[in-house]
């Protein structure tokens, strides 16, 4: 049986978690990004540099030498990452059927009526009737 090869369009957890930290700092380096991170888990300065180098490789980010440090850049934005993220998430778990994926989220109970209407007139928007 084949191993299978690893999808370098999608992101582990970890490295969501540095991508996060990077989209929201716009650029960053190892050190900014260790210090921005979540106060429940703190990395080793070295595990950040490892992941980060990762993603270099990966095409999620770039980075340019700044004084004595590696300044990280996303390639990617959080949006189309999203976007990559929903359609693997459609195309695995809902059969490719978007509309399978959408009537999941509809029927969790953790909805409000509020966020029940703005997805209403989101798709009101999109179908152009509003």
């Amino acid at each position: 049986m084949r191993k299978k090869k690893p999808n370098n369009d999608l992101l582990t957890s970890v490295e969501l978690e540095m991508m996060t930290v990077l989209w929201s700092l716009g650029q960053a380096t190892v050190r900014e990004i260790v210090d921005h991170e979540s106060h429940d888990v703190k990395r080793a300065y070295t595990s950040v540099a490892t992941v980060m180098k990762i993603l270099e490789q990966k095409n999620f980010v770039i980075s340019a030498k700044s004084d004595r440090s590696l300044l990280f850049r996303p390639l990617v934005s959080k949006e189309v990452y999203q976007g990559r993220s929903l359609q693997n998430i459609s195309k695995t778990l809902f059969e490719d059927t978007p509309s399978a994926l959408v009537a999941r989220l509809v029927d969790d109970e953790n909805l409000t009526e509020d966020m029940l209407e703005e997805m209403q007139e989101m798709l009101a928007q999109r179908l152009g009737k509003k």
